[in-house]
């Protein structure tokens, strides 16, 4: 007989170091990582993991019984960025440490640089989970999906044919730069939704709960580095996590909305609008121009509290970008990447002035200012 047990799964990422240039994560900081992981596992800390990469994000994916913001869980990962971090300061990677914004750890990685999405839940008869990762774009490039998954009956069919979503689903929108919140019901508000999220670049969608009974869905990362820092230190590059079927959107209609490319904030210098390419853990790294921008979604099934795993204890995870169901999508990446690189800095190949206040073109701009006169006296 089945008993519900409560779990969590937590993904927390962080920029440690690159090998050559903003590119990908090379093995000794993977090593350093796999290492801790099962370490804390072997301990009791956490259940299982698995590490992996965002382009040059260091990605942990973690399942445990701590509950959601627990600092014993957050210490590892910080603990373990930390170590990656000096194994990358001694190899004299790029960008050592990037996302570090702090020099201890305070309780909580939340604002201190490191991306993080968790989510405690009662696991289920069976609980098909999809984890998504990105690199080289802004917390808010999860809207487009987010919406297209829970709201867009045009993209997830069970909206309209499964009787146990015709409820809807409930919206938290954070409005990262007065750092408040609002819940939106669709499809009552659906409208209201669309308002606020079509501005990618002030408000994210951070969780999402089934409207009947308050099952959490979906939960990502809003954190923005530069709010954080104060000034640009590298792109937010968030993670999500969302739970499909039984009641929920079908791992495929969830897959859905990346057959086709769309555009995102990113790319080169965190400072211009870039194609997101859906790939597999092989091809996750960030060429040219820095890019274009990443994702990566690797499904699995939490059982036991663990993620399923094989006979030799191995976690099963799905690659599910790795398929040529989202060739078109990677072509449409390049594509159009190419078509934005042939406008070089004009906009709207690069972002709007509001948005490039974080960069570092305010320094350029501030030599300048001195020069310009009223037009009465040029």
């Amino acid at each position: 007989m089945f008993v519900a047990k409560k779990v969590t799964v937590s993904i927390i990422k962080c920029d440690v170091g690159s090998l050559a240039g903003h590119h990908i994560v090379p093995k000794p900081l993977f090593d350093i990582a796999q290492k801790n992981m099962e370490k804390a596992q072997n301990e009791g800390l956490i259940n299982s993991s698995f590490v992996f990469n965002a382009g040059d994000d260091l990605e942990l994916l973690m399942v445990h019984e701590n509950g959601e913001q627990n600092r014993d869980i957050h210490k590892l990962a910080w603990d373990t960025f930390k170590e990656a971090a000096d194994k990358a300061l001694k190899l004299k990677l790029y960008a050592a440490g990037q996302d570090l914004l702090k020099d201890a750890f305070s309780g909580n990685v939340r604002g201190m640089g490191p991306g993080v999405a968790e989510m405690e839940i009662e696991e289920r008869a069976a609980d098909p989970i999809v984890v998504f990762a990105a690199d080289k774009t802004s917390a808010g490039s999860f809207n487009y999906p987010l919406f297209r998954m829970f709201a867009d009956p045009m993209n997830t069919a069970g909206l309209v044919i499964d009787p146990n979503m015709l409820c809807g689903f409930k919206f938290e929108v954070i409005d990262t730069l007065e750092d408040k919140s609002t819940v939106l019901q669709c499809p009552a508000e659906m409208y209201e939704l669309l308002a606020l999220i079509g501005t990618v670049g002030r408000y994210a969608i951070s969780r999402i709960w089934r409207a009947s009974d308050d099952l959490i869905c979906a939960s990502s990362s809003v954190s923005k580095l530069s709010l954080i820092a104060g000034k640009y230190v590298g792109k937010d590059d968030p993670v999500m996590i969302a739970r499909a079927q039984h009641g929920l959107p079908a791992v495929g209609e969830i897959l859905a909305p990346f057959m086709h490319s769309y555009f995102v904030q990113g790319w080169m210098r965190g400072s211009h609008w870039g194609p997101l390419m859906p790939v597999g853990l092989k091809a996750s790294k960030c060429t040219a121009f820095d890019g274009p921008p990443r994702i990566v979604a690797l499904g699995f099934q939490v059982a036991n509290g663990k993620i399923s795993s094989d006979d030799e204890g191995k976690p099963l995870i799905a690659d599910l970008f790795d398929d040529p169901a989202f060739s078109i999508a990677r072509r449409e990446a390049i594509q159009n990447g190419c078509m934005l690189r042939r406008m070089g800095e004009f906009e709207p190949a690069r972002l709007s002035a509001e948005d490039m206040e974080y960069t570092t073109i305010q320094q350029v701009l501030q030599k300048l200012e001195k020069r310009f006169m009223p037009l009465s006296q040029a």
